[in-house]
């Protein structure tokens, strides 16, 4: 009589959740096939005359950078700027449409815009267009009405005015930071330097930001574009 001996065979389990996620940051993991991960920080403070925008100005396609110095503060109108994240596409495509919109509004009725009214244009075509576009962005200026405001337009399009903003992948990282920095009746001086320095500190934890900070100060007297580059930062490697 003889007897078989086979080897116990190991029967490896899969589980499709982990293996889909298998390599994948959580920030990458849930894009489509030979979907590209963007990422930026994207910053603005109302202060009591005006308001500050800031961003980095890093671009990137995966763990590709595009662009390390790209603009992504635009102008809307004379007083009226926004800050771009997600799909470079996408953002430039909807500013374009908004200073248009606002040229022909201001010439029809022969007065300056309204910030809010940017806001709203910016969110009816973010909201209207949600499934096909990948855009947040922060709308912020100065008008005679309000003086400087605020608003965020996250993904999906949604509107809300806010006594600051913060958006994009860095973002994330400098919450407390922001939170606990900030205060109301901030001056131009004091946003300016907030601004700076959480920028800063989100562009040295998140990978998708970095390059300089651009910013960019909006009162009734006009607009003040600055920039600091990458061996001046308040904070990183530059600055520890």
């Amino acid at each position: 009589m003889s007897y078989s001996t086979a080897l116990p065979t190991h029967h490896q389990t899969h589980n499709p959740l982990t293996d889909a996620y298998h390599g994948k940051s959580a920030e990458t993991r849930h894009l489509k096939p030979n979907e590209l991960s963007t990422g930026t920080t994207i910053m603005a403070i109302a202060f009591s005359s005006g308001v500050v925008l800031c961003a980095d100005s890093r671009v990137s396609t995966g763990t590709y950078i595009a662009n390390r110095a790209s603009d992504k503060i635009s102008q809307l109108h004379d007083h009226i700027w926004c800050c771009r994240s997600g799909s470079a596409a996408d953002t430039q495509a909807l500013t374009d449409y908004v200073r248009h919109y606002l040229g022909q509004l201001a010439v029809e009725t022969g007065r300056v815009p309204e910030v809010k009214v940017a806001a709203h244009l910016m969110r009816r075509l973010c909201y209207e267009n949600k499934d096909n576009l990948m855009a947040g962005v922060i709308v912020g200026g100065w008008d005679p009405v309000e003086g400087g405001s605020v608003y965020n337009i996250p993904l999906g399009g949604a509107c809300m005015s806010m006594p600051f903003a913060i958006g994009g992948s860095g973002s994330t990282y400098i919450y407390g930071l922001v939170d606990s920095e900030f205060k109301e009746g901030m001056t131009k001086e004091e946003a300016v330097a907030l601004c700076k320095k959480a920028v800063s500190h989100a562009m040295s934890r998140d990978g998708s930001s970095g390059g300089i900070i651009r910013t960019c100060v909006v009162t009734g007297d006009g607009c003040e574009r600055e920039y600091v580059s990458g061996n001046r930062l308040p904070y990183g490697p530059a600055g520890w």
